[in-house]
């Protein structure tokens, strides 16, 4: 099913600005993230350590 636009060009519009917003949430996520890590480094380093435990006991 393709990608229906309006006449004046909105949906190209609309997810361009949501790329935007979406590329700008996830540099501060970022941020926030290293910021913690700074800021906590034992618990972010746990942190980190239950997300490794996660990622190899999860099956496909």
């Amino acid at each position: 099913m393709p990608d229906q636009e309006g006449p004046d060009g909105r949906k190209a519009a609309d997810d361009t600005e949501r790329r935007r917003r979406r590329a700008q949430f996830l540099r501060e996520l970022n941020e926030a993230r290293a910021l913690r890590e700074r800021v906590q480094p034992r618990r972010a380093r746990a942190a980190r350590m239950r997300q490794a435990m996660r990622m190899r006991t999860f099956r496909w």
